[in-house]
């Protein structure tokens, strides 16, 4: 009975590990993206809004996290306007998927 108890403890430890170590999209734009894009994604005078963009909205993650983990400098850069390009992030896998969800819910 007592080794029941313990791999059922073991069992729901592990199934809720994955929950507690789960990306946060929120935290990671707040911390790497919201400096150029805005606290809300509204843009700034630095880097064009994600909020209703259309790359953002209709854009597949394969495309959007191109541009995350590539960045957009040089002859890549798709908003002249700005002064700066997007620069390359170092981001996990989950990393990326929880701020794509995050920004395309914005």
């Amino acid at each position: 009975m007592r080794n029941k108890l313990w791999a059922a403890f073991v069992a729901i430890a592990i199934g809720f590990s994955g929950v507690a170590f789960a990306a946060d999209g929120g935290k990671i734009f707040k911390s790497k993206c919201s400096a150029c894009h805005g606290p809300t994604g509204g843009g700034t005078p630095m880097a064009p809004a994600l909020k209703g963009n259309d790359f953002v909205k209709n854009g597949s993650m394969d495309e959007i996290k191109s541009v995350i983990l590539n960045g957009r400098e040089g002859s890549a850069k798709k908003y002249p306007k700005f002064p700066i390009g997007m620069p390359k992030q170092s981001l996990s896998d989950d990393e990326v998927k929880a701020v794509i969800d995050y920004i395309k819910s914005l």
